[in-house]
């Protein structure tokens, strides 16, 4: 029997803070409405800095201005056995396309404070969104060099 090779999702993630306020979504998910931060899959061919510029601005019709790298998460899904590895990102928002379609499953945009997020901690995507305003608020902050990405040649983009 041939074995499957386990593979974790890679994803990334979007803290974004403005007068004391946090950038999330609220998004239809199989458990319900649940918060996020702008989020979603790498995608083949694209750097991850290049994903999150895209995902915030596909699910929240904001530009987004990556400036450094709050962390890398590594969770397991409770509800459906999946690996996910979270690189997320902390930048500025930038131009706000508000007649821009946002990305089917969310079902709008709003900022909150770190408490008003606190108190919808059960009804978070997943413990990441939280934790992610945590360390935020602690300080983390890494250098987005950090983050190395080589093209099909092993040459630095």
């Amino acid at each position: 029997m041939k074995r499957i090779p386990w593979k974790p999702n890679v994803t990334v993630a979007a803290i974004i803070e403005q007068n004391g306020k946090f950038l999330l979504v609220e998004e239809e998910t199989n458990r319900g409405p649940r918060f996020n931060q702008p989020a979603g899959h790498l995608e083949d061919g694209e750097t991850l800095t290049e994903a999150v510029i895209r995902e915030v601005m596909e699910e929240s019709a904001y530009e987004f201005i990556p400036e450094s790298l709050l962390g890398i998460y590594h969770w397991k899904h409770e509800h459906n056995d999946t690996t996910y590895l979270r690189f997320a990102f902390i930048g500025k928002a930038g131009t706000h396309y508000p007649q821009q379609r946002l990305d089917e499953g969310i079902l709008r945009v709003v900022w909150m404070t770190a408490d008003e997020i606190r108190a919808k901690e059960t009804v978070t995507r997943s413990p990441q969104v939280l934790m992610c305003v945590e360390d935020y608020l602690a300080g983390k902050r890494f250098p987005l060099e950090a983050l190395t990405h080589l093209d099909t040649n092993g040459v630095r983009l």
